[in-house]
């Protein structure tokens, strides 16, 4: 069976220090440690990262260098980031969040993993994301909360 590829934004991290998403984060991660899943995390993941409390910070570590893999964010995933933008998938405030989906279509992740429903796990965006995403020659992406990936 292939290991997915799962392509996580900050909120996945910083999920194990929410009082309503910590449970399903640290089943996510344990799922992690146990090669069930194999981490894509981007550069903007890391700096975004690099402000959060220690506690936050703690997690990823502990998914184990075998399990994470960096990905960065190039002028390919750039110019993507600012296709959804163009479009409106997500507003000009929300640049990261395409970002993030952008970074990890160029990666070819099997999923983005968020707990972000506003601007990333919601059904419009998905639809809107996707859209742009044929639209310029991508692949769909799937895009789930760590709870559906558990």
């Amino acid at each position: 069976m292939k290991v997915q590829r799962i392509y996580i934004d900050t909120s996945v991290v910083g999920g194990c220090e929410d009082d309503e998403f910590r449970e399903a984060s640290l089943a996510f991660f344990a799922g992690v440690r146990k090669g069930r899943f194999r981490l894509l995390v981007s550069d903007l993941l890391l700096e975004e990262l690099a402000g959060a409390p220690a506690q936050v910070r703690f997690h990823l570590p502990r998914a184990g260098r075998e399990n994470v893999f960096k990905v960065l964010g190039d002028d390919e995933s750039l110019e993507l980031g600012q296709r959804y933008l163009d479009a409106g998938v997500v507003g000009p405030a929300s640049g990261n969040d395409a970002l993030h989906v952008a970074i990890a279509t160029v990666a070819r992740a099997d999923v983005v993993a968020s707990w972000n429903f506003k601007h990333i796990v919601h059904v419009d965006k998905v639809r809107g994301f996707n859209a742009v995403n044929l639209r310029e020659g991508y692949p769909l992406i799937d895009i789930r909360s760590p709870l559906e990936l558990i």
